[in-house]
């Protein structure tokens, strides 16, 4: 009754609309989550590598240099009496 054409064209058909729509599934949720997690693996990762090269620093002067770029970074304030990293206080708008 069909012709193999009519049938393959139908499979492809058929197999196309499955592939566009587990597409548009993964692109709404799981690729998100996927995202995420792969950013705060990555982050715990540096931050531990970042944690190691700082305890493998012999010298005292090199890991205050060291700690107070990182705070700096991050937009901290280092108090250089102390050796602490702190959050800046935020200004009042005006």
């Amino acid at each position: 009754m069909f012709s193999r054409i009519s049938l393959a064209a139908g499979a492809a058909a058929g197999g196309l609309v499955v592939f566009f729509a587990m597409q548009a599934v993964n692109a709404v949720w799981l690729l998100p989550v996927a995202r995420y997690e792969g950013r705060a693996a990555e982050r715990v990762e540096a931050q531990a590598a970042t944690n190691k090269a700082i305890g493998e620093l012999t010298n005292a002067a090199d890991r205050a240099r060291v700690n107070r770029r990182l705070c700096l970074e991050r937009g901290w304030l280092y108090l250089n009496g102390t050796g602490q990293c702190v959050e800046r206080a935020t200004q009042p708008n005006g």
